[in-house]
């Protein structure tokens, strides 16, 4: 609580606001209360009273559906506010209302409307400035951060001045500092050339100590010809120069007043003449003559204010200083942020071409195919078409082991390797109608096969879209949150799926690769999230495809194990290409890093990204690779494993 209050009145809701936050600025050293109609102001001066604070300022309206004039001459009648000052803002045209503030309550500034912007607060703070001067005396300094500063200091010296003039013959307030320190000088040379017994009139060469930071000080210099500098230690023990001292200056004065340390070390920069006092010469001096006693206190009441103003000077420069590397660190936040904007919407555009363009593959295959579903239409063998076509929607992934097993059992019962591979394809290996005709009659079930194969491929084709499509608007949705944090749920889903998922998209550039699959399907579905795991298999493979030469080899398997106690799903990625220099290897998880040649885009190698997707999901990430040699590009490796955490902690698995 303040010992001064500000009561603001106004009917108008949006006014009373502006007014709330125009005044802010005041309220560290003023309780500043809001009312919206007379009832409510009475209300607040009662309760001003009851915490036994002073109303120091009042700030009414007055407009055609609001009488604020009325309160202003309520207000003179009340003992307890009479000292308020009080300002009336009201319509150019309501000269009555002025009128009537002045002749029959009390007015000390009005404004009218439309109000400049800040001329409110500026109004207020000259107001409350001129109300504290009167009235708070012996605190006006604390006040100096919210009120005029300049003003407050003035009157503070003139008030501390005035303590001692009634025992003071001269005022010196027209006298300039070095006018004053010329005649304390003269002054003081006149005594000591009587007497001289403690050598108070003394000359140092340069760089002679005067005080010393933190230790005791009984004297106080009084420099009348050469230069003193005063040095202050910062944090790291260096010595910083705080400011300079010449003729007319003291130097210890403040530790000699209260006794206290010395504040700074004071050091002679040229050859000085300085008049040296302890505490009984400085008595002694005093008492034997009654003009230097107001002269020597005057010259020691400036050089506290002149301390002072420049303590508030320099920290009011340090709050201006503050605030503008503030304002150039949230512009340089600002900048930075819209240039990973700009590149992230450049990876993302990239990274779009690979799902749009195995949408226009699949579009392809669809326009192929289709003419020829169409006319076989109600077929003998549409029963197995439709089978084979929903099939092909929603197949699930077979493993390079699970494919050969099933390729040689096929090739048991109908002895073609190339039929057998197409049977397995199309996941017709428990057809035992089909397995039949191929045995027995080949060229009749390669035809089968043939018309089914079309049909395949168009549930493969609209299955390989749907992924696509989700995959690309996975991707403007995360461009859509870029900043905002990740609300995708974790929910239960086949690890498999989304590898599976991922491999669509690249599924041209896999054509030219070959591609081994280990999955062990073991593993239980896991609490994940499913779209952000799909960006980490993304990244890995895309990085996999990039290193890469004509023919490469890719093996891709999952695995369970324990880390910790702690039961983990590992999926590895795999690769021959040209691997990962030692010094690079250290360096594949920072930001942006990069060992993709120049001009081919992307975010980094995307391993950072999926850095922080998989520490999310509290697992890590693991690498490990040898650069293959000049002689041979197929010889480098590179492996890569995500460990995921099969129960992740905070999930539930009822």
């Amino acid at each position: 609580m303040n010992q001064y209050a500000v009561i603001c009145l106004d009917n108008n809701p949006v006014s009373i606001e502006q007014i709330r936050q125009e005044l802010a600025p005041l309220a560290p050293m003023f309780d500043i209360y809001t009312v919206d109609d007379l009832e409510e102001a009475h209300q607040a001066l009662e309760y001003v009273q009851s915490r036994d604070q002073t109303v120091a300022l009042v700030v009414t309206h007055h407009h055609s559906g609001f009488s604020g004039v009325q309160f202003l001459v309520e207000l003179e009648q009340l003992p307890h506010t009479k000292t308020a000052h009080t300002i009336l803002v009201s319509s150019s045209t309501d000269i009555q209302a002025i009128l009537t503030a002045v002749n029959e309550g009390r007015l000390n500034h009005c404004l009218t409307k439309p109000l400049q912007d800040n001329l409110l607060f500026k109004t207020a703070q000259k107001e409350l400035t001129s109300f504290v001067i009167k009235h708070a005396q012996d605190d006006l300094l604390s006040y100096s951060q919210v009120l005029d500063h300049q003003r407050l200091l003035r009157s503070h010296i003139e008030n501390k001045i005035r303590t001692y003039q009634s025992g003071f013959i001269h005022d010196f307030h027209d006298l300039t500092d070095s006018e004053l320190a010329e005649k304390v000088v003269s002054a003081l040379h006149e005594f000591f050339s009587k007497t001289d017994e403690t050598k108070a009139l003394r000359h140092y060469s340069s760089d002679h100590l005067l005080t010393k930071e933190g230790e005791d000080n009984r004297f106080l210099w009084l420099i009348t010809k050469g230069e003193v500098a005063l040095y202050k230690k910062d944090q790291l023990s260096q010595q910083r120069e705080v400011v300079r001292h010449t003729k007319g200056n003291l130097v210890g004065g403040m530790s000699f007043v209260t006794g206290e340390p010395s504040f700074s070390t004071a050091i002679t920069l040229t050859p000085t003449d300085v008049i040296k006092l302890d505490k009984d010469v400085f008595s002694q001096v005093m008492h034997s003559n009654s003009s230097l006693l107001p002269l020597f206190t005057n010259l020691l009441l400036r050089h506290f204010n002149r301390r002072l103003q420049r303590s508030i000077n320099t920290k009011i420069t340090l709050q201006e200083t503050l605030e503008s590397l503030e304002s150039a660190h949230e512009q340089l936040l600002d900048k930075e942020k819209m240039a990973m904007l700009g590149q992230l919407i450049a990876g993302v555009a990239h990274e779009l071409n690979n799902p749009i363009a195995a949408i226009l593959r699949s579009i392809e295959t669809l326009s192929v195919n289709i003419e020829s579903i169409l006319e076989n239409a109600g077929h003998e063998n549409y029963s197995k078409q439709m089978n084979t076509f929903a099939s092909a929607k929603n197949i699930q992934p077979l493993s390079t082991s699970q494919e050969r097993e099933q390729v040689n059992s096929v090739i048991e019962i109908i002895g073609n390797r190339s039929l057998a591979k197409k049977v397995v394809k199309l996941q017709l290996t428990n057809d035992k109608t089909i397995l039949e005709t191929l045995k027995n009659s080949p060229k009749a079930g390669k035809e089968l096969l043939t018309d089914l194969e079309r049909y395949h491929l168009v549930g493969n084709s609209i299955r390989s879209i749907q992924v696509c499509s989700a995959r690309i608007a996975d991707m403007v949705k995360s461009l859509k949150s870029y900043a905002r944090e990740d609300d995708e749920k974790l929910n239960l889903v086949d690890i498999h799926e989304g590898i599976e998922d991922t491999l669509v998209i690249f599924e041209n550039r896999l054509k030219r690769h070959h591609i081994e699959k280990y999955y062990d399907h073991t593993i239980p579905t896991m609490y994940c999230q499913s779209l952000a795991l799909q960006q980490v298999w993304t990244n890995l493979i895309s990085n996999t495809l990039d290193a890469l030469s004509e023919s490469g080899r890719v093996v891709i398997s999952t695995s369970q194990t324990q880390f910790d106690d702690t039961p983990f799903v590992v999926i590895e990625i795999e690769d021959n290409g040209h691997g990962i220099q030692a010094g690079n290897l250290a360096m594949i998880f920072e930001p942006n890093f990069t060992t993709k040649k120049e001009g081919n885009f992307g975010l980094g190698i995307g391993l950072s990204i999926s850095q922080q997707i998989v520490a999310a999901h509290q697992g890590f990430i693991k690498a490990e690779s040898t650069p293959a040699t000049p002689e041979n590009e197929q010889d480098g490796y590179t492996k890569i494993q995500v460990w995921l955490p099969l129960h992740p902690q905070g999930t539930s698995y009822e």
